[in-house]
């Protein structure tokens, strides 16, 4: 099954083909943004047991012609992949006789490193095929910082979200989208809700993705979409079960109460409000930490 950061990385260029030509240019690769794009069929199985699955496929037509982009989010390393891809786009040309580019998209930079190596497919005299993969990761996706910069394009701010997810600048860019998807309007709140939940599958289970429910919870809180929603439910949830967190401590240090580093990391560790609720209550008279867990399972 995918991940849904796996899939943020690559649905994000449907919500919006001419993210391709725009994310590319600091590949120092040009491309005309896309006239029109349409979806394919992404299931490239053959009449054969072995299925063979490119995640995103879009017809692009531009001014000065035709391509047929096809996505793939990578999370780690794989050495069979360059075969697949290799088999994709010849299998692509054969298909549509249109001219095929494959863009690689991949979180980690020594993924991404990786994956823009250059493969030769044959022998070291003649190579017949060179795979040639077009790769964005966090070196060559810019830190959009700026609210205003964020405004002005959206999609490549998710997408820069999602690359930035384990960097110290995914704080900052964060911010800046808040900021923009705050200054949309009502009539926008659907196209909002789909770069709020792209953003919060692009990031993972990483601190930025904390972040991005408080975030949620202050500042876009006018927005009613279910993800918006129930990302702020989460976020108070988690508020909530911190606060509880640490009233047990501070009354257990208050009356003199011992607790060892394992409680400690026990109650601190707990993840229900339910339970935490109990563990504050035995606080108020236990005369140690061991009462408050008492007939509790154990750890």
């Amino acid at each position: 099954m995918l991940s849904s950061s796996h899939e943020a990385l690559h649905r994000i260029f449907q919500e919006d083909p001419g993210l391709f030509a725009r994310a590319v240019r600091g590949l120092g690769v040009s491309f005309p943004p896309p006239v029109s794009a349409s979806p394919l069929p992404t299931d490239l199985t053959e009449n054969r047991p072995m299925e063979r699955r490119v995640d995103t496929l879009l017809r692009m037509d531009t001014e000065d012609g035709e391509f047929i982009l096809a996505v793939e989010s990578q999370g780690k390393r794989a050495s069979d992949k360059p075969a697949s891809w290799a088999y994709y786009l010849s299998h692509l040309y054969a298909k549509y006789g249109i001219p095929p580019v494959l863009l690689v998209v991949c979180a980690d930079r020594s993924t991404a490193a990786w994956a823009a190596r250059q493969v030769d497919i044959g022998p070291p005299q003649w190579p017949s095929l060179t795979l040639r993969p077009l790769v964005l990761g966090p070196d060559s996706l810019p830190v959009i910082a700026s609210p205003d910069e964020a405004a002005r394009d959206i999609p490549l701010t998710v997408l820069s979200a999602a690359l930035h997810r384990r960097d110290p600048d995914a704080d900052a860019i964060l911010n800046a989208l808040a900021k923009a998807l705050k200054g949309l309007s009502a009539d926008d709140e659907d196209t909002a809700g789909t770069f709020i939940e792209l953003t919060e599958q692009g990031l993972g289970k990483t601190p930025a993705a904390d972040l991005w429910r408080h975030l949620m919870a202050v500042d876009l809180s006018f927005f009613q979409s279910e993800t918006a929603q129930r990302l702020r439910g989460e976020g108070r949830d988690e508020g909530r079960i911190e606060g509880r967190t640490e009233d047990i401590l501070r009354l257990l240090d208050g009356r003199g109460i011992e607790v060892s580093a394992e409680e400690r990391e026990r109650i601190a560790g707990c993840g229900d409000l339910d339970t935490l609720d109990v563990w504050f209550t035995r606080a108020i008279t236990a005369t140690s930490a061991a009462e408050v867990f008492e007939g509790d399972e154990a750890g």
